[in-house]
């Protein structure tokens, strides 16, 4: 046995271990958009309305996704957390249909 052995197991060895406490990474959480549907129904007013209204757009940005929407199929209306985007998807599913609009909303992890 060698001396360093010998060290080691008496526990007067010259290796000094020093406690360190790594931080968790702490995770960002995913984002979604939420998306708007055309149908050829919904007036675009009532849209427009629905954007400044759940999405805090002035008139004229709502209006700049209300004419995404009508020309393209889909408008971005926003990214949010999960949480948030969902409950944004079901208001304005939820007045639409109070309102008795097919409009249709989703959301997607970006």
């Amino acid at each position: 046995m060698t001396d360093r052995e010998s060290d080691d197991r008496n526990g007067s060895g010259t290796d000094t271990g020093v406690a360190t406490k790594t931080k968790p990474k702490t995770k960002k959480p995913a984002l979604y958009r939420v998306l708007m549907l055309n149908d050829d129904y919904t007036p675009m007013e009532f849209v427009v309305e629905t954007l400044r209204r759940f999405f805090r757009m002035s008139t004229e940005d709502a209006t700049r996704v209300m004419l995404q929407v009508h020309r393209e199929g889909m408008g971005v209306c926003g990214t949010y957390t999960r949480e948030v985007a969902a409950a944004k998807v079901e208001q304005v599913v939820d007045l639409a249909r109070k309102h008795q609009h097919p409009l249709q909303c989703t959301m997607e992890e970006t």
